[in-house]
């Protein structure tokens, strides 16, 4: 189990609800920031110190007031904590529900597990960050269920990311530029053509434009 972890969180009901969870899991180490950048200051410094913090959980939205800030949110800090801190487990616990930015959350952001603020969260939440210590990934049980549709087909995250990209208006021909700049593998042509192929068979659709739609329609993006 984790022995120091740093939680980033500018709700204070929230905050306080994780200090809980993590008692409870006997995790006597734990320090809170109310800011992106002084989350990040407290990594550097613990990292400094030769005492770093082994987890972070984070939320994704941090509301602005009149203190600048250099790291606007959650993901901000995720990518700025992960370049510092490579081997930190990072545990996103936010009450966004989107598919597509989840999926993205582990995809292009590396985080190691997503927990949903809603009903019985806390629950979920100690599930987590027990897969977590076991340098297991942590996926909502929502997510599953609504990336799971009626025809068998299974969206991943890889998936999910291609399409999202066919949707911002990006030409089947140029992902892989995409791909490869987010280091995501498979990045080739080829592999991609061959995915999208797959759904599309799968779903019984002949243009990637009625795919997007399905997947817009049906929140998977």
């Amino acid at each position: 189990m984790f022995k120091k972890v740093l939680i980033a969180e500018d709700h204070e009901t929230a905050n306080i609800s994780v200090q809980k969870t993590l008692k409870d899991l006997g995790i006597g180490r734990t320090d809170y920031a109310y800011y992106c950048d002084d989350a990040w200051l407290r990594l550097r410094k613990a990292m400094t110190d030769g005492d770093p913090y082994e987890l972070l959980i984070t939320d994704l939205s941090f509301e602005e007031d009149d203190r600048e800030q250099r790291l606007k949110s959650g993901e901000a800090l995720v990518d700025a904590a992960l370049a510092l801190q490579p081997e930190l487990k990072v545990l996103v616990f936010s009450a966004e529900q989107r598919p597509a930015v989840i999926a993205a959350l582990f995809q292009v952001h590396g985080v190691h597990g997503y927990v949903r603020k809603a009903r019985r969260d806390a629950q979920e939440l100690r599930a987590a960050i027990e897969r977590l210590s076991q340098h297991k990934l942590h996926y909502p049980q929502e997510f599953r269920q609504v990336i799971t549709q009626q025809n068998a087909h299974e969206f991943t995250s890889y998936d999910i990311t291609v399409i999202t990209l066919l949707a911002q208006g990006v030409l089947q021909k140029q992902i892989p530029y995409h791909l490869q700049e987010k280091n995501i593998r498979p990045s080739g042509l080829s592999s991609v053509e061959k995915r999208l192929n797959q759904i599309r068979e799968t779903l019984s659709f002949t243009k990637n434009e009625q795919l997007v739609a399905f997947c817009k329609d049906m929140g998977i993006i």
